[in-house]
């Protein structure tokens, strides 16, 4: 019998390369149809005399996927636990991956009436399930292959994964934009982003397939550590640092798709951006949350992964009086530094929350816990987020908005705080 210290080890460059592509793709195709619910759905597939009604029923199935990603974690994470990181990691892109092509094949309200708008709900579902199995198998596969002293840089990398599928989202809509017409683009371009996604899918299942099981999960099974049902024993024994961890994951969504889906929305339609003149603006801010990542997961793992994350919530706090100064100005300096601002805040919480998230539960619970906590606060703080914005902003300016943001940092800090108190005393750990 081969034993976890006989097995063939997966080296750094494997594992890291493995745990980002994965996640690049998942992030990619989630974030082509957040930025499609802006631009096209709301046209073709909800026709409505009032344009604001069309963009709150396109935002009302962007929401979907976010309530399906928890089941998606229950599910990937069960089998994550009980058979193993790297099968669960391979089912759970392919869902996503024909989820996203689904979309892009889909006929419109023009052509099969109400079954449209079904089927698009049906294909988004299947890709929060996708990535709701997604994103704690990649941190797993980083974190639990990493050096000790070196988790929350190696948990970052499945992190990048959100900045680099986001600007290879808004690049390729980007170029759509500069080369086609908008007759062109309604017809048929918008859908070239879903439809080639299924390259990318290729290129990272045969990364995956490539890899070996983590050592933390092998040791597991020697020890015959296995659960019967992960999701059971996460609800029973691990209650309260669920509950914690989902709040203090909560601000870090809520600010990224205010920054992401909101303020595309805004800038296109209220302040009057096209699509060419705002998504460079969003791809600048996106670089400085790349570049934050792993700066603040060098920061975490010296100082500590709550301590990091509670400085970088306090930044969101405040960051949220800044909404109509600097948004509401309107003008490029002003929404640039404004987005540059947000989502170098997002990537200084990003950064070190894999790590923390992970560590919160035992390695024989840990992908349903790690993907429990991290899809419910995507709940929590994500998927209200652009239609509460979008609500609040018309019915009371800019500025309403930055304080429901720093309403939900406040929340956040709060749980971290008792979060960092439960470590320091693990007698309290429920």
């Amino acid at each position: 019998m081969t034993t976890s210290a006989d097995a063939p080890k997966n080296s750094p460059a494997r594992v890291l390369f493995a745990s980002l592509v994965g996640t690049t793709i998942e992030f990619f195709d989630f974030y082509i149809y957040a930025t499609a619910a802006v631009l096209v759905f709301p046209k073709l597939f909800f026709p409505s005399s009032d344009p604001s009604s069309a963009m709150l029923q396109s935002f009302a199935t962007f929401a979907i996927a976010f309530f399906a990603r928890p089941v998606g974690a229950a599910v990937f994470g069960h089998f994550g636990d009980r058979v193993g990181r790297k099968a669960t990691l391979v089912a759970a892109l392919m869902l996503m991956g024909f989820s996203t092509v689904a979309i892009g094949l889909l006929p419109t309200y023009a052509q099969i009436g109400v079954a449209a708008p079904l089927l698009l709900a049906l294909f988004r579902l299947g890709q929060g399930l996708g990535l709701g199995g997604e994103w704690g198998g990649a941190v797993l596969l980083a974190t639990e292959n990493a050096p000790k002293g070196k988790e929350a840089w190696y948990g970052m990398f499945p992190q990048l994964g959100a900045p680099i599928g986001f600007i290879c989202s808004a690049l390729s809509f980007l170029v759509l934009s500069w080369t086609l017409t908008d007759e062109q683009f309604f017809a048929w371009g918008w859908r070239i982003p879903f439809v080639a996604s299924a390259l990318l899918v290729i290129v990272g299942l045969y990364v995956r397939l490539k890899i070996t099981e983590t050592p933390a999960f092998r040791a597991a099974l020697e020890r015959h550590e296995r659960v019967r049902v992960p999701f059971a024993a996460v609800m029973r024994d691990h209650t309260g640092l669920l509950a914690l961890g989902t709040l203090g994951a909560t601000a870090t969504f809520t600010v990224f798709y205010l920054m992401t889906v909101f303020a595309l929305s805004w800038g296109t339609g209220v302040l009057n951006y096209t699509r060419g003149e705002f998504l460079p603006l969003q791809m600048l801010g996106m670089v400085v949350f790349g570049l934050t990542i792993p700066f603040s997961a060098r920061i975490a793992d010296r100082v500590g992964r709550e301590r990091a994350l509670i400085w970088a919530t306090i930044g969101i706090f405040l960051f949220g009086f800044l909404f109509q100064p600097l948004f509401g100005a309107g003008d490029v300096v002003s929404v640039a530094l404004f987005l540059m601002l947000g989502l170098g805040l997002m990537g200084c919480t990003y950064g070190p929350l894999s790590a923390a998230l992970a560590e919160l539960f035992p390695t024989a619970v840990r992908y349903t816990g790690a993907s429990l906590t991290f899809n419910l606060a995507g709940i929590l703080g994500a998927s209200p987020a652009p239609y509460v914005a979008t609500y609040l902003a018309k019915a009371y300016g800019l500025a309403a908005v930055g304080w429901y943001l720093s309403a939900m940092a406040v929340l956040t800090a709060i749980a971290l705080v008792a979060v960092a108190r439960r470590r320091e005393t693990p007698a309290l750990a429920v």
